[in-house]
């Protein structure tokens, strides 16, 4: 199925914010970031500024404007002064960081500040662009625009040769994985975290790969399917009944070999219509690192109709 052209705009966003979350981890040191990163770090930013930000101005923004949306003043206006702000950072950070990018280390100051100023800009700016200006433009746009700028964006990646956004996206990809960019989760507390997972509406269980259950959430509090700490390191095949064993074995398999990626189930039970999921959790090399069972009570939501836009009295 083919991506949708703000899909395709947005996943750039969060390739390029991963690329400023990285750097912004090697620039907080006192040395800076490596020669060799920064150098990656200007050639990336060349599909930022000659090519995402061109599909929009090609190819999106000229046909909002004919559909009635401002150049000047408004949200098209703002995306445009914007694009042009970042042109000018762009103008003073690209060869401060090829000089840097070449040895010169003199410059880490003034770079650090420029690559902070730009960072800031593009980051605010496409949380505009994604939840503001988006949204109004899929309201705008009929079936036979949207289709037009999915092809303007196929155009101006073609401009650039063969394979641009894979290309760009492997130069993103291993900026990441030289700065050794963690997961979210990692500036978070454990007490924090825990009480996350606790919170969600949702009851977690994860057996990892060799098929132990490792942990639970909601241990304290009321839970569908209820269970103990006793069950941590059991066998996930002893916590099910003989008469469903052959599905839990198909479904750990179907997930080992890469054959499937959701497994679910709906019941009731007590009253209520219970969803229960299972999922297979890879690392970033794909590497199967267990399954995670989710369980919900959806009852209430089965019934939800209209829209609630506004908080109820607590």
């Amino acid at each position: 199925m083919s991506q949708r052209w703000d899909e395709l705009l947005k996943r750039d966003h969060e390739v390029t914010e991963r690329v400023f979350a990285a750097m912004e981890t090697k620039f907080a040191s006192a040395e800076g970031p490596p020669p060799a990163l920064v150098g990656l770090l200007v050639d990336y930013l060349h599909y930022v500024d000659h090519c995402h930000n061109q599909k929009e101005e090609l190819h999106l923004f000229p046909r909002l404007e004919r559909n009635g949306m401002p150049r000047h003043g408004g949200p098209l206006g703002v995306m445009l002064q914007e694009h042009a702000r970042a042109q000018e950072i762009l103008a003073r950070l690209v060869p401060l960081a090829t000089a840097f990018a070449s040895g010169d280390s003199g410059g880490l100051r003034d770079l650090r500040a420029a690559f902070g100023e730009y960072a800031a800009l593009c980051k605010d700016h496409f949380w505009k662009e994604n939840d503001i200006l988006y949204p109004m433009a899929l309201r705008m746009l009929g079936e036979a625009e949207a289709a037009e700028v999915v092809a303007g964006i196929e155009e101006v990646e073609a401009s650039l040769g063969a394979g641009t956004r894979d290309r760009y996206y492997r130069i993103a990809e291993e900026i990441v994985e030289q700065a050794e960019l963690r997961d979210l989760s990692f500036g978070l507390e454990r007490d924090v975290l825990a009480a996350i997972l606790n919170t969600l509406p949702v009851e977690l269980s994860f057996i990892d790969h060799e098929d132990r259950v490792r942990y639970f959430s909601h241990e304290h509090g009321e839970k569908i399917f209820g269970r103990t700490r006793g069950a941590i390191g059991t066998a996930v095949q002893n916590c099910h009944p003989p008469k469903s064993l052959h599905l839990v074995n198909q479904i750990l398999a179907d997930f080992k070999s890469g054959r499937r990626d959701v497994a679910e189930f709906w019941i009731e039970s007590g009253g209520r219509m219970v969803h229960i999921r299972y999922w297979p959790l890879r690392g970033e090399d794909g590497r199967y690192l267990g399954t995670l069972e989710t369980v919900q009570d959806v009852t209430a939501i089965r019934q939800l109709t209209g829209e609630r836009r506004l908080l109820s009295a607590a």
